[in-house]
């Protein structure tokens, strides 16, 4: 199907939320990639998010170039084409853009789908991520305030950060062990007073409940999702809102039990990252291609290899339907699987 429309994106997360479920959020950086995500969300009947990171973004444009911007119009491109020829909906979103990339990321893609929108077209984007986690909240909440407008304009969803992910992401990086790494409702209390409850343009809020990008060994982190209610709550009774008043996201939940993934879906969450169990599941099975077929990999000793073996292809097809085996595992955890809006 098409890429979702800013009001089925919309409808999607409004039905997560209303249903109790959440959408997988998968990075890609190839055409393969990509590919692997769309197959899973498939098999698993779900909708869900595509996104990429600046880092993403600049293998997309080729590594000896910097055009990072591009390399995301390149993605989305892919994306918006590719989609077509499956029957689930799927947004896509930019993820993680720091300070520093700002200008030669964030906004020249905002600025790209105001030309869409003005020509009277949809937004290239559904969502974009403002992660303002490397300065302080005055700060994040000052350039959100900025942006969110132009995104009300297009239609768009603004995703902030709000507190610290542990762990390291294309370049952002910070402590695994950290009291930032947990938000407080002082905190989002911040947030609502900056950004309001949607009447300035929605927003997704990642509140940060201990959560570190990457998988470590068990022990090393701490997740409280329980957090998520009692902010929610918190702000439920100083602003006289419905129940779970933020829509929320989950960061660095690669490695997180069902029972942590099921407790912050309750508390909120319509949206998970994943990458790096994606990542995982991908580069895994072109491994065990390659060692078990190790021979048909190489021209030595006068032979010439299997070309049926080492053509990317070959190898390919069995990396994507790894990596979209991971992703349907994701969308039952999250709930979303056989929930798509069709």
């Amino acid at each position: 199907m098409p890429i979702a429309t800013p009001e089925q994106y919309a409808e999607m997360l409004d039905k997560a939320k209303s249903t109790g479920f959440a959408f997988p959020a998968v990075n890609a950086s190839s055409s393969s990639t990509i590919n692997g995500i769309l197959q899973g969300l498939t098999e698993a009947g779900s909708d869900g998010i595509i996104q990429v990171t600046t880092g993403g973004a600049d293998f997309f444009a080729g590594h000896t170039v910097k055009a990072r911007a591009s390399g995301a119009l390149a993605f989305a491109a892919f994306v918006t084409e590719a989609a077509k020829n499956y029957p689930i909906t799927v947004a896509l979103h930019t993820d993680h853009c720091p300070e520093n990339a700002l200008d030669g990321f964030l906004y020249p893609l905002i600025a790209a789908s105001e030309a869409e929108v003005k020509a009277g077209r949809n937004p290239i984007f559904q969502s974009h991520m403002w992660d303002g986690s490397a300065v302080t909240l005055d700060e994040n909440l000052r350039i959100a305030k900025e942006i969110l407008p132009r995104m009300k304009a297009i239609n768009s969803i603004l995703e902030v950060e709000i507190g610290v992910v542990g762990g390291e992401e294309d370049g952002v990086e910070h402590d695994v062990v950290n009291e930032h790494l947990y938000t407080t409702l002082d905190d989002a209390i911040q947030t609502i007073e900056a950004l309001g409850l949607g009447e300035q343009g929605r927003y997704i809020a990642a509140l940060t409940f201990g959560n570190v990008h990457g998988v470590y060994k068990p022990g090393n982190v701490k997740l409280r999702p329980e957090l998520l209610g009692e902010i929610q709550a918190g702000i439920q009774a100083k602003y006289a809102t419905g129940p779970k008043p933020l829509d929320l996201v989950f960061h660095g939940g690669s490695g997180s039990t069902d029972e942590e993934i099921a407790t912050a879906v309750a508390n909120g969450v319509v949206k998970m990252n994943i990458d790096t169990d994606t990542q995982y599941a991908y580069s895994r099975s072109v491994a065990d291609t390659v060692l078990k077929n190790y021979d048909g990999f190489l021209k030595v000793d006068g032979e010439v290899g299997n070309k049926k073996v080492y053509d990317p292809r070959s190898w390919g097809k069995l990396a994507e339907t790894a990596l979209a085996a991971r992703v349907v595992e994701a969308t039952k955890q999250l709930g979303s699987a056989g929930n798509s809006i069709g």
